[in-house]
């Protein structure tokens, strides 16, 4: 066995969002220097044919903000991002499951309404779910680390494949000069007419290393703590 043993009890609603909140702020902790790269690099697609190329690659990237701006520059913008995850992942991860249940009746054939009602924004969510119930459902693994591991993995490729035209038209829109595009859609369809399609997934490496490791260790963390808060609240109650 590895890692924690599932509770007998399901999770209540508030160890569930208390489990996310924490396991996301521990998920940024670890990741953020990734992100901040990937968003660099974003950045730097949108100048580099005026201003040169600055950064090559993630840890590229990373090494050269260490080196021209000091360690510190890799999480700045930090105490925003964990105060987001914690309101935030708290609540879509937190009550994930609860939402499910209310589309689906909580009958075993979830697949088509998991797939049909999720939000882009809850692809990793979903995708996590699906991938850790076929593993399961098959006995290909059993309910501990290697699994959440693999499913979480799956979840952020998954994520990022849907995700990254979104982030790169987000990135370049929000950090271009006013009046350069006249709105996101603007955005995009100068992309794809000038640069093809494949401009909206420039930087998907770095994408997929910042959301692959931010989905493994938040879920994997999110188990873990969830399992922890649950075998510690046995504990009080068998004491009473």
């Amino acid at each position: 066995m590895v890692g924690l043993k599932p509770s007998d009890v399901p999770p209540p609603l508030g160890v569930k969002m208390a489990s996310a909140g924490a396991a996301a702020c521990v998920a940024d902790l670890i990741t953020f220097p990734l992100d901040t790269a990937k968003v660099r690099l974003q950045i730097q697609g949108e100048k580099s044919a005026v201003e040169g190329i600055r950064y090559r690659g993630v840890f590229g990237t990373i090494s050269t903000m260490i080196r021209t701006e000091g360690p510190k520059s890799l999480y700045n913008g930090l105490v925003a991002g964990l105060q987001r995850q914690l309101c935030f992942a708290s609540i879509r991860i937190g009550l994930y499951d609860t939402v499910k249940d209310f589309y689906t009746g909580g009958k075993d054939r979830t697949l088509p309404n998991i797939t049909r009602n999720a939000l882009v924004n809850c692809t990793e969510l979903v995708t996590y779910d699906l991938i850790k119930e076929a593993i399961l459902r098959h006995n290909l693994l059993s309910d501990n680390l290697p699994c959440h591991f693999v499913s979480a993995f799956g979840a952020g490729f998954v994520t990022t494949v849907i995700a990254s035209p979104v982030d790169v038209v987000k990135t370049r829109y929000m950090n271009s000069p006013p009046g350069q595009y006249k709105s996101a859609i603007n955005c995009a369809w100068t992309m794809m007419t000038k640069e093809g399609p494949t401009a909206f997934y420039k930087g998907f490496v770095p994408s997929f290393l910042r959301l692959g490791s931010w989905n493994v260790v938040m879920f994997v963390s999110f188990e873990q703590i969830k399992r922890a808060m649950m075998a510690t609240k046995k504990r009080m109650e068998t004491t009473n």
